[in-house]
């Protein structure tokens, strides 16, 4: 019994070694796809008379993307970045990332991170569960901002699948 118990144990250690060995398949966002993403964004803001930025991170929430309307302002370009950061690290929009930071003064601390930012305009690019990256719109009212950015990512969605 005692033998089974040892042997047992070791081809856990071995089978559990021999399984952490190997290639990593992750779906990211493609360079293409992101300034897809950022150019349908801006085009949806301009649409409605704004001047806007437009940030697309890629699942490792590092910067793909970053587009600056010629007449949106200097600060709109790193909000639209941390909005992004914000959405792709807590893997929901910033619109919700927002409310449940108010709502819940144990989460309140969490807009204290660095790069955090809690204002609407942050969406993550999911397929299903996976958070491929994410983009974030800044430069017009906080509703814009979202709805921009999910345009952005609408533009993508039957390469989402």
């Amino acid at each position: 019994m005692r033998i089974a118990t040892v042997v047992a144990f070791v081809f856990a250690l071995v089978g559990g070694h021999a399984h952490a060995q190997g290639v990593v398949t992750q779906r990211n966002v493609s360079l293409g796809m992101a300034k897809t993403i950022a150019e349908a964004a801006l085009a949806e803001c301009a649409s409605k008379g704004y001047h806007t930025s437009v940030a697309v991170l890629d699942r490792a929430a590092q910067v793909l993307v970053i587009m600056r309307d010629e007449q949106a302002t200097a600060q709109t370009a790193e909000m639209a970045r941390r909005k992004a950061y914000t959405a792709r690290m807590f893997r929901i929009s910033t619109m919700e990332f927002q409310k449940r930071t108010a709502e819940d003064p144990g989460r309140e601390a969490q807009r204290d991170l660095a790069d955090i930012l809690a204002l609407s305009g942050g969406v993550p690019i999911q397929i299903g569960n996976d958070t491929i990256g994410a983009v974030g719109s800044a430069g017009s009212t906080l509703e814009q901002d979202d709805a921009c950015a999910k345009a952005g990512i609408a533009k993508v969605k039957d390469l989402l699948k």
